[in-house]
């Protein structure tokens, strides 16, 4: 059985949206169950949107205005909702970060926006728009900068990274400014604010070669799963292929160095990028 916590719907314009599919559930008296069956989507999603968990989707809010004969009520609250400085295919998964209880990542190629340094962010963000205007790059650095105001939280989600070896050796940057990426990222677990290890290359092949995937579960609600690649992102939450990206997160844990070996790896590189 799905719940809702109460918010003050007065909080943003997603508490609002959330506070108004209540009341018009309410109203018609459908549980958030047999709504989702109207709506084709699954009662985890209703309780999310209702509970301020997900941002909501201009899609399903077509069919609950249809459904609850509202116009274009939900909609035009779901686009206020869902106004962000991020990527279109990035903003749910930034929004969910947020509220997550755990955040679990594999990062097989490049250290995650949550770890990376300002020098490191503004590298791998010009290689990947060198012809974009500085100040477009700049604007894109602050605002991951942004979000690692995160880790600052007392009630952050509790943060396992698992960085492939390669991550490790790739300069972006050049070499001082990798030497102090590796460094920040060593702080970060030695200061108990994340967990991190390191997938050597004599690891060999494993499940999650493919790219970029993280897990994040909930105080409310199922787990997801969010995978990204150079342009795209997507968000998964169909529970058996959550269940089998756990099962391949859990075999490349047990693969990968101890905590207390990664960050002696991560240093030892990094005192190799100092020499350079």
């Amino acid at each position: 059985m799905t719940h809702t916590r109460r918010l003050d719907p007065y909080d943003s314009p997603r508490a609002f949206y959330g506070a108004e599919l209540r009341r018009l559930r309410d109203e018609v008296g459908l549980s958030q169950e047999r709504l989702s069956e109207r709506v084709f989507c699954s009662p985890a999603y209703i309780a999310h949107f209702e509970s301020c968990v997900r941002l909501p989707q201009e899609e399903i809010s077509k069919l609950l205005d249809d459904l609850f004969g509202t116009g274009e009520h939900l909609q035009r609250l779901c686009r206020l909702a869902r106004r962000s400085s991020y990527p279109d295919y990035f903003a749910d998964a930034a929004d969910l970060e947020t509220v997550a209880t755990h955040l679990y990542d594999h990062a097989p190629l490049l250290v995650p926006g949550l770890l990376q340094t300002r020098d490191y962010a503004r590298a791998l963000n010009r290689a990947t728009q060198p012809l974009a205007r500085d100040e477009a790059i700049e604007g894109r650095v602050q605002r991951r900068m942004e979000r690692q105001r995160l880790l600052e939280n007392p009630e952050q989600p509790a943060v396992w990274t698992l960085l492939h070896e390669g991550v490790l050796r790739t300069p972006f940057g050049g070499p001082a400014a990798m030497a102090n990426q590796l460094h920040h990222v060593v702080s970060l677990a030695r200061s108990h604010r994340i967990l991190v290890q390191v997938l050597p290359f004599a690891a060999a092949a494993h499940t999650f070669m493919n790219g970029m995937a993280r897990i994040m579960t909930f105080a409310e609600g199922p787990s997801m799963v969010y995978v990204e690649s150079a342009y795209s992102g997507a968000l998964v939450d169909d529970p058996a292929l959550v269940r089998n990206y756990r099962s391949s997160y859990d075999l490349v844990r047990a693969a990968a160095l101890s905590p207390t070996a990664s960050l002696e790896l991560m240093e030892s590189v990094a005192e190799d990028y100092g020499r350079s």
